[in-house]
């Protein structure tokens, strides 16, 4: 997954699109390509979602059995893989949610700490 920023593409952190994805499925079952779409518009195009990445994303998820899949046809009439959250993909998301408020506090308190770059005295 990328961040885009006057088109340069930026690695996130890791977890961070388990996480996306997680969210997003709480909001129903979808296909890959929804998944991507919806984390797409929900940030307001920021992340792009590569779909290689995608897609070893909702494996390793479904392998760890936090999301289910089965076969459905898309909107577009086509054969989709159609992913959900299982309980315990909702346990996940609600301990990797508290996770992340928890780094993304800790990570606010240090850049508005007003201190800025320190310089050495010459």
């Amino acid at each position: 997954m990328a961040t885009r920023e006057n088109d340069d593409r930026i690695a996130l952190l890791q977890g961070t699109l388990d996480l996306l994805i997680l969210k997003t499925l709480v909001l129903g079952s979808c296909h890959g390509q929804g998944v991507a779409r919806l984390i797409q518009s929900q940030s307001e195009d920021v992340f792009l979602v590569d779909h290689g990445s995608l897609y070893v994303a909702l494996q390793r998820l479904e392998d760890r059995k936090w999301i289910r899949a089965k076969w459905g046809v898309s909107e577009n009439n086509r054969k989709a893989r159609f992913y959900s959250l299982t309980q315990h993909g909702r346990e996940q998301l609600v301990e990797k949610t508290g996770e992340w408020r928890r780094l993304t506090r800790a990570m606010g308190l240090i850049l508005d700490s007003g201190n800025g770059p320190q310089r050495e005295e010459a």
